[in-house]
């Protein structure tokens, strides 16, 4: 989609457009890995804990936070002791994590590529720093 046909006139790449705020909450890993792990369905707090390793309890309740505000996850609470609460994509969730899968799919296919890139570059820059006097 050219900038001339976004919708409403947005254009991310003018500084004042409001598609910022969606662009830097996408830019968040811990969203985009949430957003993937629900796109198998509805999950509970700690199987997310479980299935996002590295995220801090804190972090996690954040991100829920996060798309639950803008619309991409859907929190549902059961009357039960203890508490349950589940989190499941919305539509407009499903549809952002169709895209984000795809993402995840190109970098775990190309991640040696990646790896293989800054290892030489790496090797580079050592080099580069043996030449100087």
């Amino acid at each position: 989609m050219d900038s001339n046909d976004a919708p409403l006139g947005y254009d991310a790449f003018r500084r004042t457009c409001p598609s910022h705020t969606v662009l830097e909450m996408l830019a968040s890993k811990w969203v985009y890995l949430t957003v993937c792990a629900l796109r198998r369905g509805r999950m509970r707090n700690g199987e997310l804990a479980r299935k996002l390793e590295g995220i801090t309890p804190k972090m996690l309740t954040q991100t829920l936070r996060v798309l639950e505000r803008d619309g991409l996850v859907r929190r549902e609470v059961y009357p039960v002791i203890p508490p349950r609460v589940e989190y499941e994509l919305t539509e407009l969730g499903q549809n952002l994590a169709g895209l984000l899968s795809q993402i995840r799919s190109w970098a775990e296919e190309h991640a040696p590529d990646i790896k293989d890139a800054r290892a030489r570059a790496s090797a580079n820059r050592q080099d580069d720093m043996a030449v100087l006097p």
